[in-house]
């Protein structure tokens, strides 16, 4: 099991004391005593099957019988609308299963909102799409979303915490620290706003030099947070290569390979990972063997209680030195001896290629080797295609198997294809190649395809066998940012967080996932109910729970924003005459559609009761808790 993921799977404490323990003997460590796989296998083997019984089941609970309202085609005349579709409707066709029908205009347009932007679109804006008699109005709001301030903010998160942005970090003696933390954000928002090709994104990170805290070197920050605690500098050059290649390549083998050889550890894991030795994966991590990181240090002579006052105080910088090498020579650290007699100082050599160094310049030939690895097309897309279809292609996005990907060079026997579509997975990456490695054209491709537009309704008997088909949208609960966003933005109750000289109403420009530390309104403790993780030691989870449940019924943060009395919206509608408008209203601001006929009947039978202002009042206040409370508001579906 790689440490990496490992760590981010456990407990901060369990963590930080397996991580700070010196390892064994090598030869323990080569026996597997310490293997974490071979402890526990189908805690590892059974993550696939895990994920698809989770999405069997979650879609089975989300039966939304107004998703079934205005659909505009059959099965049978759902057209393929790119090479997404001929790979995922005709792998239905060929199974012999039937495809969901295509999303309603109110479906599909709130999902594409939240997927896209992260934020509940406007009651007038669904009324205008839907009422659009434009064939072509889908593919139009994808090219206006792709482009909205909301697009920025979204994905600056989601980057967040695919890079890890955290301004702690318990498994390094090198975190970011606060200002760290923000010349990053400022990085990663500048690029998605600019749509900077990831290609280049990801060599900056790699090669990035300078101080953490300067915006102008704020890529430094994905390096310099990797630094090992309690052994010699190679455990940090292991550290840098398992950060790099779990991130870009998905490869987060390596940490495992780092410490021993591939067989005899993962033979029933990864085809490609058995077959590695030890030294091929030290050969990769020699690429960072010049890179140095430095603590600041403030003048001489610096009065003890003014350190702490200064600008660059816990700041680290990275440069390099040309006459480091990676040698074979511990005995102690995070990781089995390095020993080898006579002494052997390792040159890098790039995986699979056995690409060299052609100068000193280390991280920048491992950087220019990566982006130019199959792998690294292969899992961006791979973990892009994860966060807009709620499945990956290959699960889990950070343990993929090169070995088992090519459609070209099919796996041996009895080894089968990671990917579920692994042609689709081929033909993503070479098109996120062609069009120059940009995350807002590999979005564009999804959102158009008929196989995202499905709906999360199916229509029929619904199988798990059909899960790693697509055979229809598959619910994703909103994120814990998501849910705060939409109950602002339903009610007109918007905090005001202070993050980073500015002021944000929207928990989606937090700048990471633990803001904001104020609590202000208790909107901190209130996400986090949501398992928004901790970009550390505590991913992302998309589990529902009791808690979400009863926080969306009790919390303050929900409480103080259904009364008429503070909400600006709940206010325009109580000055509605109509009860129907009302119920209408109501409907479409919270969950972004008309109620169901049955559902406006009811509506309308407890508002006609209301005799008083101060009763119809009331009434909009329940009504208006009992659709936070329906589960359709916490998901994109």
């Amino acid at each position: 099991m790689p440490r990496l993921y490992r760590l981010f799977s456990l407990g901060a404490g369990v963590a930080a004391a397996l991580f700070f323990a010196n390892r064994a003997p090598a030869d323990e460590n080569s026996s597997g005593a310490n293997c974490s796989f071979q402890s526990a296998p189908d805690r590892f083997l059974a993550v696939q099957s895990r994920t698809r019984g989770e999405i069997f089941a979650r879609s089975k609970m989300l039966h939304l019988a107004s998703a079934a309202q205005q659909r505009p085609a059959a099965a049978a005349s759902i057209r393929p609308r790119n090479f997404i579709d001929d790979e995922i409707l005709g792998a239905m066709a060929t199974a012999g299963v039937t495809p969901a029908l295509l999303s309603s205009d109110e479906e599909y347009f709130r999902r594409i909102n939240l997927d896209l932007t992260g934020r509940l679109p406007s009651p007038q804006a669904i009324r205008d799409f839907v009422a659009d008699p434009n064939p072509e109005k889908r593919a139009a709001l994808a090219d206006q979303l792709l482009w909205a301030p909301g697009f920025v903010d979204k994905w600056t998160m989601w980057m967040g915490d695919w890079l890890r942005n955290s301004a702690s970090n318990s498994v390094s003696y090198s975190p970011e620290q606060i200002d760290g933390r923000n010349a990053f954000y400022k990085y990663i928002w500048v690029s998605v706003s600019d749509s900077k090709s990831i290609r280049d994104m990801a060599s900056e990170m790699i090669n990035a030099t300078g101080n953490t805290y300067d915006e102008a070197s704020g890529a430094v920050n994905f390096l310099s947070s990797t630094g090992a605690p309690g052994g010699p500098a190679q455990d940090t050059y292991d550290a840098m290569l398992v950060k790099s290649a779990t991130t870009f390549l998905g490869l987060g083998q390596y940490d495992c390979l780092l410490c021993h050889n591939g067989r005899g550890h993962l033979d029933a894991l990864s085809l490609w990972g058995k077959n590695v030795v030890r030294t091929d994966a030290e050969k990769m991590s020699a690429f960072f063997a010049k890179s140095n990181l430095v603590r600041w240090t403030p003048p001489a002579g610096t009065p003890a209680n003014v350190v702490n006052t200064l600008f660059y105080n816990n700041s680290y910088s990275v440069q390099d030195i040309a006459s480091r090498t990676y040698d074979l020579n511990t005995n102690y650290g995070n990781r089995p001896n390095r020993v080898s007699s006579p002494l052997m100082r390792l040159t890098p050599e790039y995986r699979e290629t056995g690409a060299k160094p052609a100068d000193a310049d280390w991280r920048g030939a491992f950087a220019a080797n990566l982006v130019n690895d199959p792998m690294f097309a292969r899992n961006f897309v791979n973990r892009v295609w994860k966060q807009m279809f709620n499945m990956a292609l290959a699960d889990p996005v950070d343990g993929l198997d090169p070995a088992r990907l090519d459609p070209a060079h099919p796996p041996e026997a009895p080894w089968t294809f990671q990917a579920t579509h692994p042609q689709l997975l081929e033909k993503l990456a070479g098109e996120f190649v062609r069009q120059n490695y940009s995350l807002r054209e590999v979005l564009r491709l999804i959102v158009n395809s008929s196989a995202y537009q499905l709906s999360s309704e199916y229509n029929g008997e619904w199988k798990i066998e059909y899960v790693p088909l697509f055979a229809r949208h598959y619910p994703r609960r909103l994120d814990g940012e998501e849910v705060h966003d939409a109950l602002c933005t339903s009610t007109g109750v918007f905090n005001k967080y202070a993050q980073w000289g500015q002021t944000v109403t929207y928990a989606m420009q937090l700048l990471d996932s633990v803001e904001p530390r104020t609590n202000t309104g208790n909107a901190q403790v209130f996400m986090n109910y949501f398992l928004r993780g901790n970009r550390d030691t505590q991913p992302r989870g998309q589990a529902t729970s009791v808690q979400q449940g009863m926080a969306l019924m009790n919390d303050s943060f929900v409480l103080n924003r259904v009364h008429v009395a503070a909400s600006p919206v709940l206010q325009n509608i109580a000055k509605m005459t109509a009860n129907d408008a009302i119920a209408e209203e109501m409907f479409i601001t919270f969950v972004s559609r008309k109620p169901t006929d049955a559902e406006r009947t009811k509506v309308v039978a407890t508002l006609s009761k209301a005799t008083t202002a101060a009763q119809k009042n009331a009434a909009i206040e329940d009504l208006a808790w009992a659709l936070v409370n329906k589960i359709e508001f916490l998901f994109s579906y």
